[in-house]
């Protein structure tokens, strides 16, 4: 009897169990709801082999789930977790296998909102794989190029747009100073052009650079420097023309193009950088220059003193970990403002130099390609009928305008010696009224001193009533205590700058 009722117990407790194992559902994490298809259990424990680390065990139940349910409300997730398990496991060749799964999922599924993650997850591999700014800057450039392609194809996801646009200021952080260390480089070894041409395209294409005011005022001395230069020519003679030599006019004309280029930079960092450190530097160099200095208006204050305050300050830690860490040091990057998403066209070195010298012959800077002209003849006549070997040869037509061959014939073109002077002969003329002299010690002596420069942009008297101005408040220039109140403290930059 206690026999059959143990038997009876034990039989009842294996049934309770395998109806308990029958009703048990599996929840569903994605909408909190319970299911017993196959398919979310095998997905199920795809997520769970993910949580602990057993990504090839998750990738397998993955591949099984797309592979035997090719229908499944499912295969769209399964297949950005496939992406997700090589991300999460790292490594160089564990990120380039999550890259091609990402843009798989893109491919396949384009309108799903997880298509704007997957072009994130994509950017921040080539984010994360970033080396110094003068180190190979490969990934540099991919990161930004994906970064710009999350912003450009998916403007209706604002929360990732945001994160896109804030890690693309960082990336274009590393790549402006890369181009910045290219333009100190050829400035110091003396290359002008090749230096104009890095800091001129960094200046157009990176302006929220944290070292914008440093390229625009290097940008000025490699001006200064051909100035210098072109000044240190030797002048052409008459008669004796030494190599590289040019005309006091061609000089002239080249230093002031020149000087027009360098006010331009040092205008650009008080106008635009009014906040930054080299705008005092800009001023000194624009009087020395007698060019007229500028005054930034409120708005570009206020714009420049947003974006420095968005700059983070390198500490101690910060520093320290620079020498051992693979990846650049992005603190100095700002985190207002927008990014460029389209970049302007490159400025070259041979471009830049040959705008100088058409700009010095008065011709417009610019591209000025050859260009090849059509001269349209008559039409052509009828094809000739092929040459016949038994064809009589033909006669050679006259001439008219063949010299005769013959010892008698005279040639009337030809200069034959005249008595009578040639009435165009240049003969010795009474001296030029118009021609300069030496002037006198007196003349030399009563010259006034040339007069300061100019201030330009300087607020004018209006005409309203109540002494207001005209000029709304964007237009509004700012006064010396805006610009001053604005002042950082002085970052590092160039140490010391060469003035000629």
């Amino acid at each position: 009897m206690s026999r059959r009722f143990s038997l009876i117990a034990a039989l009842a407790m294996l049934l309770a169990l395998t109806v308990g194992c029958t009703n048990k559902k599996s929840v569903n994490p994605l909408a909190n709801v319970g299911s017993k298809q196959p398919d979310k259990v095998l997905f199920d424990k795809a997520m769970d082999a993910m949580k602990h680390n057993r990504f090839d065990v998750a990738r397998m139940t993955l591949q099984t789930l797309i592979i035997t349910y090719p229908d499944s409300e499912f295969i769209a997730r399964a297949k950005l977790a496939v992406g997700d398990s090589w991300y999460a496991e790292g490594g160089t060749a564990s990120l380039e296998q999550a890259e091609q799964e990402y843009r798989d999922f893109e491919t396949f599924f384009p309108n799903m909102p997880e298509a704007a993650e997957a072009q994130l997850k994509i950017a921040n591999i080539q984010y994360q794989q970033m080396e110094k700014s003068d180190r190979d800057y490969t990934h540099a450039k991919r990161a930004e190029d994906e970064y710009r392609n999350l912003i450009m194809q998916y403007p209706d996801n604002p929360k990732l747009v945001a994160e896109g646009k804030k890690r693309l200021l960082e990336v274009q952080e590393v790549l402006a100073d890369r181009e910045f260390g290219i333009g100190k480089f050829y400035y110091y070894r003396l290359s002008y052009p090749a230096s104009i041409a890095r800091l001129q395209s960094l200046v157009d294409k990176y302006p929220l650079y944290s070292k914008a005011d440093e390229a625009l005022f290097l940008l000025g001395q490699n001006y200064e420097g051909q100035i210098a230069q072109v000044r240190s020519r030797p002048t052409c003679q008459a008669f004796n023309t030494p190599p590289g030599c040019a005309g006091e006019t061609a000089k002239a004309s080249m230093i002031g193009v020149l000087t027009k280029d360098a006010s331009a930079a040092y205008s650009q960092i008080i106008t635009r950088y009014p906040v930054m450190v080299r705008e005092d530097d800009a001023k000194k160099r624009l009087a020395a220059l007698h060019q007229p200095i500028p005054r930034p208006t409120k708005a570009a204050v206020a714009q420049n003193r947003v974006e420095e305050e968005s700059r983070r300050e390198s500490d101690t830690f910060d520093r320290l970990m620079s020498v051992v860490k693979k990846g650049p040091d992005m603190a100095a990057a700002a985190h207002k403002g927008e990014p460029t998403l389209v970049d302007p066209t490159p400025v070259s070195a041979s471009g830049a130099a040959a705008d100088v010298m058409r700009q010095a012959m008065g011709q417009p800077a610019g591209d000025h390609g050859l260009s090849a002209e059509i001269v349209k003849g008559g039409t052509p006549g009828a094809n000739e009928p092929a040459p016949r070997s038994d064809a009589p040869a033909p006669v050679a037509k006259a001439d008219p305008f063949a010299r005769a061959n013959t010892a008698t014939a005279a040639d009337p073109n030809e200069l034959k010696p005249t008595a009578a002077p040639d009435p165009n002969e240049l003969k010795p003329s009474a001296p030029d009224p118009n021609e300069l002299k030496p002037a006198t010690q007196n003349a030399l002596t009563s010259d006034a001193a040339a007069p300061p420069p100019v201030q330009v942009n300087e607020i004018q008297s209006a005409a309203t009533p109540g002494g207001e101005t005209a000029a709304s408040s964007s237009s509004t220039l700012a006064s010396d205590k805006d610009i001053s109140s604005s002042k950082k403290k002085k970052k590092k930059g160039l140490k010391k700058i060469l003035v000629f």
